[in-house]
C-alpha cells in the first residue's frame, strides 16, 4: 500500500505544505538518459554545481541500495528515497529496478520518482506495482504553442520530434499518465518551472488542469536562466508569490523547494551529507545527451 498524502505531508520533505517538516532525503542518480531537450536544462557530471540534472557520477541500482544503507547509517531521519535524474527517471529501466530493490531491502522508507510524463502512460501500471508513494510530473504549459518555446524536441518510441508537435505529444502523455497513476493511488505532485518572458500567466492554467487530472500538490519553481533560456530573467519574489497565489485557487501549493541535485541527501536546506555518500567526485565538461 502506497503512503497516504497526509502522511506524505508529515514523512516527504517535498510534499509539506504550510510549515517544512525537517525531514530528510536523498536522491539516487541512476538514471543517465533524457529523452526531451529542454531549453532551460544544462545537465551534468559535477561536484560544484547547485541545481536540477546535476550529480557527482551515475550508480548502479545495486549501488544506491548501499548508499541508503550508508545514508541511513549516518542520519536516521532520512525518510525518503528518491530518483530525481540527473536525466529521466523513465527514459532508462534503471529507476524502476532501484525501487524494487529499495521495496524489498527497506519496505517503510518513502519512495519518490521525479519524471518529465512524456513515457508516464506508457509505465503507469508498473509505477503502480511497484508502489511508489510519490510521483512528481514536470510540466511547465498545457498551450502547445508555449510548451513549443520551453522544450525544443522530445525522442518519443525512437522518433525525434520538434516544436509544436513534440509540445502536442508531451502535454497529451503528461495529463493522461498523471490522470491514469493518481487513479491507481499514487500521490502525484507537478513541478512548473516559471519562467517570466513565456509562461508566467499561465501557470494558473497549469494548476487547474493538472488538478482536474488527479495532481494533488503543485510547486512553482523559479527560473535559472541559463543554457538557452538564458536571455530570460528570473522571477522576482513579488511575481512568485502572486504565481503561488493563483495556482492555490485549485490546488496545494508546496512553497519550500531548494532545486536540489540528483544527487542531493539530507534535510532539504539544511546539511548536505551527499559527499559523505558519493566519494567519487568527478568534474567534466560534457552533458548528457537528449537521446
Amino acid at each position: 500500500m502506497v503512503a497516504t498524502f497526509e502522511s506524505l505531508q508529515k514523512n516527504h520533505p517535498c510534499f509539506a505544505v504550510g510549515a517544512k517538516n525537517n525531514k530528510g532525503r536523498i536522491h539516487l542518480p541512476v538514471s543517465p538518459g533524457c529523452n526531451i531537450a529542454c531549453n532551460f536544462c544544462q545537465r551534468s557530471i559535477n561536484d560544484v554545481d547547485n541545481h536540477p540534472g546535476v550529480a557527482r557520477e551515475i550508480i548502479s541500482p545495486e549501488e544506491a541500495v548501499e548508499v541508503i544503507r550508508k545514508a541511513i547509517a549516518l542520519y536516521a531521519d532520512i525518510t525518503v528515497a528518491g530518483v530525481a535524474g540527473p536525466g529521466d527517471a523513465l527514459a532508462t529501466p534503471h529507476a524502476l529496478k532501484t525501487f524494487r530493490l529499495i521495496k524489498k531491502e527497506f519496505p517503510d522508507i518513502i519512495t519518490c520518482m521525479s519524471t518529465n510524463g512524456l513515457l508516464l502512460l506508457d509505465y503507469a501500471d508498473e509505477i503502480a506495482d511497484v508502489g511508489i508513494d510519490s510521483l512528481t510530473v514536470t510540466v511547465n504549459a498545457i498551450d502547445p504553442e508555449i510548451q513549443a518555446q520551453i522544450c525544443k524536441s522530445i525522442v518519443y518510441h525512437g522518433k525525434l520530434y520538434e516544436g509544436y508537435e513534440a509540445a502536442e505529444i508531451l502535454i497529451k502523455n503528461q495529463l493522461a499518465g498523471i490522470e491514469k497513476v493518481s487513479r491507481a493511488g499514487t500521490n502525484v505532485k507537478v513541478n512548473t518551472v516559471l519562467i517570466p518572458e513565456i509562461n508566467a500567466d499561465h501557470v494558473p492554467v497549469v494548476a487547474k488542469t493538472v488538478a482536474a487530472h488527479g495532481a494533488c500538490l503543485f510547486n512553482i519553481i523559479p527560473l535559472i536562466p541559463q543554457h538557452n533560456l538564458s536571455w530570460c530573467s528570473a522571477p522576482g519574489c513579488d511575481l512568485i508569490s502572486k504565481t503561488r497565489a493563483e495556482a492555490e485557487t485549485y490546488i496545494n501549493v508546496f512553497r519550500h523547494c531548494q532545486r536540489c541535485r540528483a544527487d542531493a541527501a539530507g534535510i532539504p536546506g539544511g546539511k548536505d551529507i551527499s559527499r559523505e555518500l558519493y566519494a567519487r567526485p568527478v568534474r567534466l565538461e560534457t552533458t548528457f545527451s537528449h537521446g
